[in-house]
C-alpha cells in the first residue's frame, strides 16, 4: 500500500491541526507534528475539529525538525510554501512521500526552502491573497498526491440510502 505522510512544522492553531488530522484519518495518511506546538494535544478545539476519527489516526510527534529528519531519512520530502518557485501539480509524488507545511504565521524556514528548490512547491492563488488556510492547503496537496496514485485503498464510489446506482438508467 502506498504511504502518504502529512507533516506540520510548529502548528499554532488547534482547529487547523484537527481538520488536518481528520483528512489524514479519512485518507489513511500518517500525521507528523514537529514541536513546538501552539496548543496541547488535549486541546478541546483540536479534538472537536477531528470529531470522532481520532481512533483512525496514525500520529507521530518530534522535538524539532532535526529530530524529524533523523527519524524519516528514507522519505521524499515536498515543501509547500507561498514562496515556492513551482506549482504543486508540476511534481510527480513517489510512494513514501512527505508533504510538509509550516506554521500558520511564518510558514517553513526559508533556508530549508532555498536548499530544496526542486521539491518546494506552491498552490497558485491571486497575487493579492497572502495564503490559503493551512488545513485547506493540506487537503488540496493530499488529494493531488492520492489522485496521482489513483486513490489507493480509498472507496471510490458512494451509496445512496434509498436507491441503488445500478438501477440508474443514465449510468
Amino acid at each position: 500500500m502506498a504511504e502518504l505522510n502529512i507533516v506540520l512544522v510548529e502548528p499554532e492553531i488547534p482547529q487547523n491541526t484537527g481538520n488536518i488530522a481528520r483528512t489524514c484519518a479519512a485518507t489513511g495518511a500518517r500525521l507528523h507534528i514537529v514541536k513546538p506546538m501552539g496548543f496541547t494535544p488535549t486541546d478541546k478545539h483540536l479534538k472537536r475539529a477531528g470529531l470522532d476519527y481520532w481512533y483512525l489516526l496514525d500520529i507521530s510527534y518530534y522535538d524539532d525538525l532535526q529530530d524529524f529528519f533523523e527519524k524519516n531519512q528514507d522519505g521524499s520530502f515536498f515543501y509547500f510554501s507561498t514562496k515556492a518557485p513551482q506549482k504543486y501539480t508540476d511534481i510527480e509524488y513517489p510512494d513514501k512521500c512527505f508533504i510538509v507545511f509550516g506554521k500558520e504565521t511564518k510558514g517553513l524556514p526559508e533556508k530549508l526552502l532555498f536548499e530544496n528548490p526542486e521539491s518546494t512547491v506552491r498552490i497558485p492563488m491571486i497575487s493579492q491573497a497572502r495564503s490559503l488556510n493551512l488545513s485547506n492547503a493540506a487537503a488540496i496537496a493530499a488529494y493531488e498526491v492520492l489522485r496521482q496514485w489513483d486513490f489507493p485503498s480509498l472507496q471510490n464510489n458512494g451509496k445512496l440510502r434509498e436507491y441503488d446506482w445500478s438501477d440508474c438508467p443514465s449510468l
